[in-house]
């Protein structure tokens, strides 16, 4: 007997920024399916990572002095996923203004049948570390932050 082939994932984004992530038991809400709090949980993981990848850690925020935070999440659910269900949590850089803001867009896909299960985005806001307050991106971050080349 051989084994189905799963679906190649097709991506809102050429070449996105892609984590493997396995729906457990704990993260399981009343009604039997992943809670949605979840999901912003694992954003928040696959969006670091790809900062990291991007040469860009929380020490790399504290030695330019500036960091990125939240101002505001959206999250489009758009099918329930369930204990042992794996996952593609994909994300990139959609946009950034050059100044404060960049926006960055998720999808996560179920590998065993292709279904986009979420598409997200949130937008970030550069501050000062040390005062909190907005702060124009360094050079740095305008290298790095690049947003990704459309499909």
């Amino acid at each position: 007997m051989t084994e189905q082939a799963k679906p190649a994932p097709a991506w809102d984004v050429a070449n996105p920024y892609v984590q493997a992530i396995t729906v457990g038991p704990e993260h399981l809400d009343a009604f039997g399916h992943t809670n949605n709090v979840v999901y912003l949980q694992w954003l928040e993981k696959v969006a670091w990572a790809h900062s990291v990848s991007l040469g860009f850690g929380f020490e790399d925020y504290e030695r330019t002095g500036v960091g990125c935070v939240a101002r505001r999440h959206e999250l489009d659910y758009l099918a329930a996923t369930f204990a042992g269900d794996e996952l593609l949590a994909a994300t990139w850089i959609h946009e950034n203004d050059g100044k404060l803001s960049m926006w960055r867009r998720y999808q996560i896909i179920r590998a065993s049948d292709g279904k986009t299960v979420l598409r997200g985005q949130t937008h970030w806001v550069c501050i000062d570390m040390k005062t909190g307050r907005p702060r124009r991106q360094p050079e740095e971050f305008l290298k790095a932050y690049v947003p990704a080349t459309p499909r």
